[in-house]
């Protein structure tokens, strides 16, 4: 079993200073695992919100859980959201006898209306599949490879975790969809998740999507709004400032788990991943979800200009800016582009994440990082 320390040590610390604690996330990444190392399942204080017996036990909830001492948890919170007003009313008790991990497979966005009431009582985790820190550096091919779901890295052959991947995509269009509420044709939302493949690493031009696929544009949006709520996308927004050039102001879209890109793009292999003409828009995904994970930004954007400059990732960090570029090369050098970056940015440093050994400068603040030395100590890198 892969062990999970840093995140287990953020719920611990958020539990004790925190009512009621949420741990958001695509399903099958592990929130389950992580929550059992807390509570067994088999105690009186663990709710499985897909198991009959336990929705049994919920039919009267505040009957169910008042006289509960401890920590409880309840998974897959998004099929009961009429159990937030009952968390609120047992979050308010004084003396508190109990403390409540929630588990969930929808974002904040989608949990907003229902978890209005738990305002300054919560405090929400998200977590994604396996990170580089988790599985270790040495792994970082097979981790890019195959992405971060549990089931898909440690699957005994590509083959297997290929499988998996393709019953996940499956699994997810069919059953969880309709059962978050909407009802969108499996086939419909599977071509669109396959042209956002495409698109991966690249400015999202939704009225080229919506002509691609022959739907509307609203429809587009709400298709991608709808991937990213549920941690399958993410749209990472522009920076932009008064520097007197025209900068790009739409988004960029990836596929958050390199593995499900690299189904969705119909990639089976290593040798096919290498040599294929997307293989460095995967690199650059990879690298920013890792980057994300092991860095804690305040926030994230990307930046460009229309005559051609671009940072892929600029990271906000206790009032500092940060630059990355992504470059899938044995040997990074130094570009007009960087440059640019890191003055009109006024960055404090801008490292050029690649996939070799060793660090080197490029220029003054600039400098060649492995991202595995990144991600094993990215304090040293990002102070």
């Amino acid at each position: 079993m892969i062990s999970r320390t840093t995140l287990q040590n953020t719920i611990q610390r958020k539990l004790e200073n925190n009512r009621v604690v949420a741990l958001i996330g695509p399903r099958q990444c592990g929130k389950t695992t992580l929550a059992r190392q807390f509570v067994s399942p088999t105690s009186a204080n663990y709710f499985d919100l897909e198991d009959p017996f336990s929705l049994a036990r919920l039919e009267q909830p505040m009957t169910a859980l008042q006289d509960l001492k401890g920590l409880v948890v309840i998974d897959e919170i998004q099929r009961r959201p009429e159990l937030f007003p009952v968390l609120r009313v047992l979050a308010d008790r004084t003396p508190l006898p109990a403390r409540f991990l929630i588990l969930g497979s929808a974002s904040p966005e989608l949990l907003r209306q229902s978890s209005e009431s738990l305002t300054g009582r919560i405090s929400i985790i998200q977590m994604s599949g396996f990170s580089l820190e988790e599985v270790g550096t040495e792994s970082q091919s097979l981790l890019w490879r195959r992405g971060g779901y549990p089931l898909s890295f440690t699957a005994s052959n590509d083959e297997t975790s290929l499988e998996w991947r393709k019953d996940f995509v499956l699994t997810f269009l069919e059953r969880d969809i309709p059962q978050f509420g909407f009802n969108i044709p499996s086939t419909s939302l599977f071509r669109f998740w396959s042209l956002l493949a495409h698109y991966h690493g690249q400015i999202w031009n939704v009225a080229e999507a919506a002509r691609t696929l022959n739907v509307g544009e609203t429809t587009a949006r709400r298709y991608v709004d709808l991937l990213q709520d549920l941690f399958m996308v993410r749209l990472l927004q522009p920076w932009y400032e008064n520097l007197g050039k025209r900068q790009v102001k739409t988004p960029k879209v990836y596929i958050r788990d390199t593995g499900l890109l690299h189904y969705l793009s119909g990639i089976r292999t290593e040798q096919e991943l290498l040599l294929h003409p997307r293989s460095g828009a995967s690199w650059e995904g990879f690298v920013i979800e890792e980057v994300i994970k092991a860095a804690i930004p305040d926030d994230v954007y990307f930046w460009a200009t229309h005559s051609g400059a671009e940072l892929d990732l600029l990271l906000l960090k206790n009032g500092k800016r940060i630059g990355v570029e992504c470059k899938r090369v044995d040997a990074p050098k130094l570009t007009p582009s960087m440059r640019t970056a890191l003055t009109d940015l006024n960055l404090s440093k801008l490292l050029v994440v690649y996939p070799g050994p060793h660090t080197y400068p490029l220029a003054d603040n600039i400098q060649a990082t492995p991202l595995a030395h990144l991600v094993d100590k990215p304090s040293s890198f990002l102070e």
